[in-house]
């Protein structure tokens, strides 16, 4: 995982800070260099699941799209978006990891695991 303290030169904790860098200048936006190293890190993550069989339902919602006429790169983006909600859960809960709930993600896609129900019903 990357540091979330890591950033492109200096802290300006005593550096120059003559330029238009204000504390949350860098923090507004993903760095594109690290936005990629994320995407490729949760790519490769599905890219295991499918090759480990693990879930089996990562196999078969991949095959599912395609057969729905998905493109695999959207495929695996799709796949990536369930993936991702499920970190998110993880991560704002500080909670374990929930197979049922990243399985059900993948049930619906291509429905977006943040795209409520008909009664409005998105996320917890």
């Amino acid at each position: 995982m990357a540091d979330p303290h890591d950033s492109n030169g200096d802290d300006s904790t005593g550096g120059d800070s003559s330029d238009d860098s204000t504390p949350s200048a860098p923090r507004s936006a993903p760095e594109p260099a690290r936005a990629e190293r994320v995407r490729k890190a949760l790519l490769t993550a599905i890219e295991d699941q499918l090759k480990r069989g693990d879930p089996p339902e990562a196999r078969q919602t991949l095959a599912r799209l395609l057969a729905e006429g998905h493109t695999k790169q959207d495929a695996l983006q799709l796949i990536a978006f369930a993936l991702v909600a499920e970190v998110t859960d993880v991560l704002r809960n500080n909670s374990s990891y929930n197979r049922e709930r990243y399985v059900a993600n993948l049930n619906r896609l291509p429905k977006l695991p943040w795209e409520g129900d008909e009664g409005g019903e998105a996320g917890s």
